[in-house]
């Protein structure tokens, strides 16, 4: 199978990278949340080693955001992150 587009990033992976890209064909950030969710997690247990940076969030919603072709907001992204940090 061939695909037009290169993988972004080979730790995270071309799954996640079409998943990013069906998640921003949503309608509504509401619709869009558990999903967002499940890519955050994805990208963050590919990456440890951003778990100590201080700019962890901003990194992590920049990547979803390049992953989805730049569909995604990385705002919304940081946003979804801080609510779930702020459930836990």
């Amino acid at each position: 199978m061939s695909y037009s587009r290169r993988i972004l990033d080979r730790k995270v992976g071309r799954n996640a990278q079409l998943f990013a890209r069906a998640i921003a064909q949503l309608d509504t950030p509401r619709a869009r949340f558990p999903y967002l969710r499940i890519l955050v997690s994805l990208i963050e247990n590919a990456h440890p080693e951003w778990e100590r940076s201080a700019k962890k969030h901003r990194r992590v919603a920049q990547l979803a955001g390049r992953m989805s072709g730049g569909a995604l907001c990385p705002d919304e992204v940081t946003d979804v992150i801080e609510a779930r940090d702020r459930a836990s």
